[in-house]
């Protein structure tokens, strides 16, 4: 009788501190995002009044030039920026697990990036392309960065996916640290008397053990990457020429500055099933990975 108690008490505990959190985040998330499912059928401007229009957004997105454009540039930005990102992360992962000196300091020092906002560092970053860049390459003569990159369309991608990877290499590295260390030392000690050294070591027996942290990086950095937004807000603001434009950019700059908020929940919509796709097909395919190994 006395169990049965306690364990209603602790059912009814459980209650009182899951409610309050399911009603909140009902109400700040996915009430936000029903609202944005219907007004994506309407012609709403963001104020006054409004009509159904049906699926003519999501016609007219599949004809737009600027919303195609917007998405070549972020998906082509997610990809470049998710293979430096792990590739970096990775190799700076397997050093700081080594036995090296000072090697937990050198951690927090690679983990500072994370700490600053995107909003930040892509002012300092601008500073830096814009004044500081320039005037090294006007002393030293090289005509290539002599002006500054974020002014150039060749080059102000590269310099978005330069302050994004420097970002986000911090977590990620982490994240890798963290699998390395669930490796057992027995398995490298049998893979040594088998001859497993240097790049065999780390395809044989290193890779396979930490393909669920791989899996997480992965499906992570394409989701934050697909959804940038700091960096261009800091940067670029989609320039020049509409260059740097991404999807979340669009959608907030013609959104709630352009009267396209029905238009652009449309874009929200489409955008939001794109990265869940995107994302579930990553998974599948690390999962086939991890089965096989």
């Amino acid at each position: 009788m006395k169990n049965g108690k306690m364990k209603n008490d602790r059912q009814r505990t459980f209650m009182l501190i899951t409610i309050p959190v399911v009603v909140l985040f009902f109400f700040f998330n996915t009430f936000p995002l029903l609202r944005g499912v219907y007004y994506s059928f309407t012609n709403f401007k963001g104020y006054g009044s409004y009509e159904i229009v049906g699926l003519r957004n999501y016609i007219d997105l599949f004809s737009d030039g600027r919303v195609g454009n917007s998405y070549l540039f972020t998906v082509k930005y997610a990809v470049v920026c998710t293979v430096i990102v792990n590739v970096v992360s990775l190799l700076l992962a397997l050093g700081l697990n080594s036995r090296i000196k000072g090697k937990t300091v050198l951690r927090g020092i690679y983990f500072i990036p994370n700490i600053l906002g995107g909003l930040v560092v892509g002012y300092i970053f601008s500073f830096f392309f814009t004044y500081i860049l320039p005037y090294v390459g006007q002393a030293l003569g090289i005509e290539a960065i002599s002006s500054s990159m974020l002014s150039r369309e060749s080059t102000a991608w590269f310099a978005i996916v330069l302050v994004g990877a420097w970002q986000s290499i911090a977590m990620n590295t982490i994240i890798y640290i963290s699998g390395l260390q669930t490796v057992p030392e027995d398995v490298y000690e049998a893979g040594s008397i088998d001859g497993a050294t240097g790049w065999r070591k780390f395809k044989s027996l290193t890779f396979p053990l930490i393909i669920p942290f791989f899996s997480i990086n992965m499906v992570l950095c394409m989701k934050n990457f697909l959804m940038v937004f700091d960096q261009i807000m800091a940067l670029t603001k989609g320039g020049p020429s509409q260059s740097t434009e991404s999807i979340s950019y669009l959608i907030y700059q013609n959104g709630i500055n352009g009267g396209q908020f029905g238009f652009q929940s449309a874009n929200a919509v489409v955008f939001f099933v794109v990265i869940v796709t995107i994302s579930v097909l990553q998974l599948r395919f690390t999962g086939k990975k991890e089965e096989q190994l």
